[in-house]
């Protein structure tokens, strides 16, 4: 009979503990989603996403800022035009996002709210796609030819991991600007990576 009333003991303990722990997860789950002072609604993976790719844009629009005043192939020149219209209204859209999350915004080479960034500042080597301050410098010493090739292998690497990120903010935002405007780089990203690809194999 005490050998009974032990095994039930057992059981009653192992099924209050998974109760608890299943409560504690639904409570984080209900409680990951936040509602800004406008009103839009975001969560981790929201804020993640814009920081990080604020960081990553402002990069990608320092290596267009190395194009000026080079020779480069009619299309090519097309191509950073392209980034450029997209990529600085995009910084600019997620800095206000963060701004009304109440987020930190970070500083970057081409943030206006962080005047003091630079354009060879150390960035984080975990984030996909981005170059080290080396790479970069690389970049900017090239000429010609060289500096085309250059370009066009960073800029694919870059944009690769562009849409790594962007289909992370799909996959777990909830905000639903983000969510559509990791769509769009998704989509317009993967097209210029087929566009460089072919100007590469040329």
């Amino acid at each position: 009979m005490i050998k009974k009333l032990s095994v039930l003991t057992a059981l009653l303990v192992v099924l209050a503990t998974l109760t608890a722990c299943g409560n504690d997860e639904d409570h984080g789950q209900a409680h990951d989603t936040k509602t800004a002072a406008g009103g839009s609604e975001f969560n981790d993976a929201d804020v993640a996403f814009a920081t990080d790719m604020m960081q990553h844009h402002a990069q990608a629009l320092v290596m267009v800022d190395m194009t000026m005043g080079r020779k480069l192939d009619p299309v090519v020149k097309d191509l950073v035009e392209a980034i450029r219209t997209a990529q600085a209204p995009e910084i600019e859209q997620m800095t206000d996002w963060l701004t009304e999350w109440d987020q930190p915004v970070p500083e970057t080479a081409r943030d206006h709210a962080n005047a003091h960034g630079e354009g060879d500042m150390e960035m984080d080597p975990e984030m996909p796609g981005m170059m080290s301050a080396d790479e970069m410098a690389a970049l900017e010493a090239a000429d010609g030819a060289e500096f085309e090739r250059m370009w066009l292998e960073m800029m694919i690497e870059h944009h690769e991991g562009a849409v790594e990120m962007a289909k992370s903010e799909q996959a777990e935002g909830v905000n639903k600007d983000a969510i559509e405007m990791a769509k769009s780089i998704e989509s317009s990203q993967q097209d210029e990576i087929a566009t460089m690809e072919k100007l590469l194999a040329s």
